[in-house]
Order: structure tokens, then sequence, then C-alpha cells
């Protein structure tokens, strides 16, 4: 039984060399000099308020893209006990002593120099020679775990390595667009390319129905199912994170805000959770544009005519205005009973119910009538009524209605309702129209009646963020009550969902302004590499960063480019004429090489042309990092295929080696600006300026 203890216990391992040097090199390239310059260097200024704020778990919004990437850097500070406590106002700020800046730029380090070995493995998986693996020198992981995954299946489906390659396929898909939303290009293509993989497979014959199934099944589970999920973990892992109020929580929603420890917490904290008859209340816009807003009057009137002669109803003025003021108080009437206070019990107003909304500092009534609005002379005036005397009588009936109501007796809630007022005398709808009154407006924001109300435009939408239950009748009582002692926990009625749909919805649709940036590009200028950024000064010595490409590399990856693009269209032309130049095999490789190095390039890059934002040189690396990998596809293709004499082959070979040569010499010339160390003189800086679109900086002596 036991005889097996009579043999000794074998373990034999396989390192590739070639991988181990590679991985070496690549850390050396990327880790050397890592925590130098001790100063702020480029985005590091924009990314870092983000880490501190981690630090302190107060919630932010980045219209940049998705959680993923913010946690990682935050998880450096971490891990290097960073407390958040710098001001990140400036490009070459020097960092204090309790800034870790070698573990905050460690992650991004170790992305970059892991991108080396993975280049090389995923040629080896596209069944090029190891000499051509060794020429890639980028790319991304969610490629390298589909070929290998594919690789795999045609000999061992559903193996524990089939899986392990394919689950981690989806997993760097969530990654990849997690960090990203560029990643979504790359993404798209991995799932154009497994299916065109499973199409080729329902062709097989040798496959039976149950097998095609289980395969589809698998690839929407690891491809679809579990990016998704982990697309939401990240959202779910920032928002726990995140649970402090803070500046940029104001463009969110009532609900969303109310949710967070601090600012409108503190303040809604004890208020009544359903409006009743009595109600005073203010109402915010839901849009939040151009700015978050609250429904305002105050004693200020329409002017009776305009600056453009037509006559208004001269009443008094209704605005939304963006801070939080007493004029922006309303309180919540009856039609048929004169009390201003809440009754015992509470009468909650419900959808459907028609109600009068007072204004609380000056008692005159919301109002609307077929007079032009100022600014919008296609929808109604929206006043609160003054009764002077004349045929225009008073119509300030408004009918509520729970837009995001789940039956049609749902009471109308604080900050979680959102409501539409509609006027019942003309069905307009009370609405945010954006523009800016003049100055007899004090340029607050013009409410109007909207006619023509088709749908549930946010503009239109209103809810209630500060209640509390009117008590006093009396006018001078009435502006001085305090808010009723009834606890309500909005956070715990806010779910996952509903937040992460929100903020999702903020990120891809929030626009900062963009301006002109001195170091800001258009994508026709990357191709050349016309354009360079520099990251970073230092303020005496005239060492310097940059963001410049190797001029060698650069022009070899639009160089392979081109000749793979001339070869295909020779190789179809002649193929078309039943004239086959290379195998089946070797076609077949060279078409799926080019579709995956090339559509990455294509995907990563021509989208930039429809893109209305600014543009910098770093977002061409992900094109670029395919485009590169076409070069030792294209070098061994035409070492195997071209070069069919010996002589010829020895040239060539020549040939490369001199081309790594320059290569590395560019490397080297441009090293001083690539790690900001030696610096270096004037005329060296001038030498290094090879086009003229190069901003070299160079410091006045």
């Amino acid at each position: 039984m036991l005889g097996f203890l009579k043999k000794p216990v074998v373990v034999t391992v396989e390192i590739n060399m070639n991988l181990v040097a590679l991985t070496v090199m690549g850390l050396i390239s990327r880790l050397w000099g890592l925590s130098y310059p001790r100063a702020v260097v480029f985005d590091e200024v924009y990314y870092g308020q983000f880490v501190s704020l981690y630090m302190k778990r107060i919630f932010f919004v980045d219209d940049s893209g998705p959680p993923l990437g913010h946690m990682l850097l935050a998880l450096g500070g971490y891990l290097g006990g960073f407390d958040g406590n710098f001001l990140w106002n400036r490009i070459g700020a020097e960092y204090g002593m309790n800034v870790p800046v070698w573990s905050l730029r460690l992650l991004p380090a170790l992305a970059g120099a892991l991108c080396v070995p993975l280049a090389y493995q995923i040629l080896v998986e596209l069944q090029f020679s190891h000499c051509a693996a060794l020429g890639a020198a980028l790319l991304i992981l969610l490629v390298l775990s589909y070929l290998k995954f594919y690789n795999l299946q045609r000999h061992r489906s559903f193996s524990g390595s089939w899986w392990f390659w394919l689950l981690l396929t989806g997993v760097a898909c969530s990654c990849a667009v997690g960090v990203k939303y560029m990643g979504l290009f790359t993404y798209m293509l991995l799932l154009a390319t497994a299916g065109l993989h499973f199409w080729h497979m329902i062709g097989d014959q040798h496959l039976s129905n149950v097998s095609l199934v289980c395969h589809f099944l698998a690839r929407g589970l690891a491809l679809i199912i579990i990016p998704v999920a982990m697309y939401l973990s990240f959202f779910y892992v920032h928002l726990a994170l995140l649970y402090r109020s803070g500046p940029h929580d104001q463009i969110m929603t009532s609900a969303f805000q109310a949710s967070l420890e601090g600012g409108l917490a503190r303040i809604t904290q004890g208020q009544p959770l359903e409006v009743a008859y009595g109600s005073q209340i203010t109402l915010r816009n839901v849009l939040g544009k151009p700015m978050q807003c609250w429904l305002h009057s105050h004693t200020n009137t329409y002017p009776i005519r305009y600056e453009n002669g037509r006559g208004s109803s001269h009443q008094q003025q209704v605005t939304c205005y963006p801070f939080k003021d007493v004029n922006n108080w309303w309180i919540v009437k009856d039609p048929g009973m004169q009390q201003l206070v809440v009754s015992n019990p509470p009468r909650p107003v419900r959808h459907g119910h028609i109600v009068q909304l007072v204004h609380g500092i000056t008692t005159r009534y919301l109002n609307t009538h077929d007079v032009a609005a100022p600014l919008s002379p296609h929808s109604q005036e929206v006043s609160c009524y003054i009764d002077y005397n004349i045929s225009m009588p008073a119509q300030n009936l408004w009918r509520v209605e729970i837009v995001n109501r789940e039956s049609d007796t749902d009471v109308w809630k604080t900050i979680l309702s959102e409501v539409r007022f509609v006027h019942v005398n003309t069905s307009a709808v009370l609405k945010l129209s954006g523009a800016s009154l003049p100055e007899w407006g004090y340029r607050q924001l013009e409410v109007v009646g909207e006619k023509l109300s088709k749908g549930y435009h946010q503009s239109m939408v209103w809810n209630v963020e500060e209640h509390r239950y009117g008590k006093s009748q009396e006018q001078k009582e009435r502006e001085v009550e305090l808010h009723s002692p009834t606890q309500m926990d909005i956070s715990k009625n806010l779910s996952f969902m509903a937040k992460f749909t929100e903020l999702q919805w903020k990120i891809l649709t929030l626009k900062n302004e963009d301006t002109e940036h001195k170091y800001s590009s258009s994508a026709l200028d990357w191709i050349t590499m016309d354009t360079n950024i520099a990251y970073w000064l230092h303020p005496t010595s005239g060492a310097q960063i940059h963001l410049l490409g190797n001029v060698v590399t650069w022009a070899s990856a639009n160089v392979a480019a081109l000749v793979y693009v001339f070869l295909s269209l020779w190789y179809l032309i002649r193929r078309r004429r039943k004239i086959y130049d290379i195998p089946k095999d070797v076609w077949q490789l060279w078409v799926s090489a080019g579709g995956i190095c090339g559509g990455g390039w294509a995907v990563n890059y021509l989208p930039f042309f429809l893109m209305e934002k600014t543009l910098f040189l770093y977002h061409y690396l992900p094109a670029l990092t395919f485009q590169i990998l076409l070069i030792p596809i294209v070098l061994q293709h035409l070492g195997d295929h071209l070069c069919r004499s010996l002589l010829l082959k020895s040239m060539f070979s020549a040939l490369i080696v001199a081309w790594f040569s320059s290569v590395y010499l560019v490397y080297r010339t441009f090293s001083p600006v690539t790690y900001g160390e030696p610096s270096l003189s004037a005329a060296e800086l001038k030498d290094l300026r090879w086009k003229d679109s190069w901003n070299i900086l160079l410091q006045k002596q």
C-alpha cells in the first residue's frame, strides 16, 4: 500500500528564460528612479486629489471614467500609509514627507512593466516564433488570456486550464472597462473575435448540439455576465468607501445626497417622510443643469414691458435660485381649506391630488396663465399672483403627478418622490427652462409653464428636499418654525442599484468645460508623433520629464502597418486569380494576427475623431501597442516567405540587428527626458528637439 514511497517524488519545471529576462527588463525600466522627482508630475495633480478623497472617505464624481483606476491608485496610497493630507494644486509642487511617492506610483509602473512579458506571450499564442515574440514590447492582459483559452479549446475543452483562461478573459475585460472607458473598444473587439470563432464552431460537424450550447453558455458567462457583475462590484466598493458628503455631491439628486454622511443628511435628518397639506417644503429641480436650483420667488415683479417690446403680467417673479434661501420655502395648501398648518393627524398628499403652492414669505400663490414667458415666448409665464383688480383672475391650481410612483395611490414623499406639477386650467407643466434672466431677474434661472409637454424630461421634475410640518397660522411665527422631530433615514430607502444608476449616468453625461490645453493635440498628430507632453520641470536645474515616444519604434510601427496592408491586398488579388504564394495555414495565421493587431489599432484610434474632448498624446498608447505588435509579425513573415535565398536571409538578419540597435540608441539618447536625470544643458536640450513641433523646455539664463 505504501509502495509509492519507494520512489522519490520528482517535480519538473520548465523556465522560459526569454520570459524571465523580459520581465526583469520591464521591471527595471519602469521601477528605476520611480520616486524621482518628489514633486507633482502632470496628471498627478488631477488624480492625486481623488486619492486624497478616498483616504478621507469623501464622495466625488469624475467624468473621466469608472472608479477602478482611481481605487487602484488609492490602494497604493493606503499601503504606503498616506493620510490624504496634501494640496494637489499645481504641477511641480514638492511632496511632503507624509506622501508615499514610491507607493503611489508603484501600481501603474507594475502594470507598464508586465506589459512587456505579456506582449511576448501574445505573439507566442498567435503561433509566431519566439524570436518574433521577443520583438513585441507592449500589450494588455485580456488579449493574451483569450488567445490562451482559444488555443486550449482545440484539444482540452472544459478542462481546468480551459476554464481558467476563459474566466481570466472575462475578469480582464471588466478591469479594462473599469479603469477607462477606452477599454470598451478592445472589449468589443474581443467579443467580435469570440463571436467569429463560435460561428466557425457551428460549422464543425464533429461537435454535437449539446456541446455547442455548452460552449455558448460558457462564453456568455465568462465574457458577458462576469464582466458586468465585476463592473457593478467596482461601483459597490467605490460607494461603500466614499460615504461622506463632499463638494462633488451637489450635482447628485437630493436622495443621493441624503444617503451621504454629513451635508444634506444633517439638514434632512428628522424630517417628516410624507408631504401633507400644510407642509412647508423646498422644491429642487431634478435636472441639476446648468446648475442645481430651487423653486424661488421674491417681492420683485416682472417688468411691464421687456426689452423686445413684449408685455408681461407684471406679477411677482418666480425663478429657480441656485442657493439655499428663505425665499425657497413653499406651503402645500388644500384648495378647499384656508388653513396653512398640518392637521392632526396629517392628511398626506397623493398622486393626482390638486394643491395650491403658497410662497412662504410673501404668502402669494404659485400661478400661471396665457402670458408668454420672458425668455421662452412659446411657454407660459409662471408667477406668484397679485390681485390688481383687473380682468386676470388667479389660476393657481396644480395637480401633483408622481413620476416614479409604484401605484396611482402613492403618497408624495420627501426627497424620494419625483413629481410634476400640471396646471389644472391650461395643462402646462412647471418647468426649468435653464435660461438666465436679465438684471431685473437678478440673473436667476427662468421657470416656465410648458404647454406642449411630452414625456417626463428632468427639467419638468421636482423633488422635495427640505420639509417640515407647519404648526403656526401666523406669518411671523411661521418664518421661524423648526423641523419636526420625526425621524427618517433616507439612506435605507435608496438601494445600491438606484445609486449606481444615478452615478453611472452622471459620469456619462457630466461635461466639464473643455479648455484648450498647452499640450493638447489632435488625433492626426499622433500618427507621426508631431506632439509631446512636458510632464515636469525642475525649477532650478532644468531637468525635465516628457511623454515622448521612441521615434524609430513609432515610425517602424507605421511602416509595418503599411506593409501589412499592401501584402494583404497583394495576396488577396493573387488568391482571386488562383495563385497561392503562401500555404493555407500561413495565410490564416497572417489574417488572424492582422485582425487582432490591426483591428485593435483601429478600434482604439478611429473613435477619437468623433470625440469632442481635449485630447493628449497618451490617448494613442492603447492603439499604438497593437500597432507595435505588427512589427515582429511583418518581420517574421518577410524573413520566412520573401527572403528565400541564404544571402537575403543574412542581409535581412543584419538589417534587423541594425534596426534594434537604432531603437536602443534613441532610447538612450532621450532617457534624460524620460527619467528626468541627469539634467541637460540648453544646447543639449536643443539637440533633442528633432521636430520643430516638439516643446522642449528651455529655461532663460
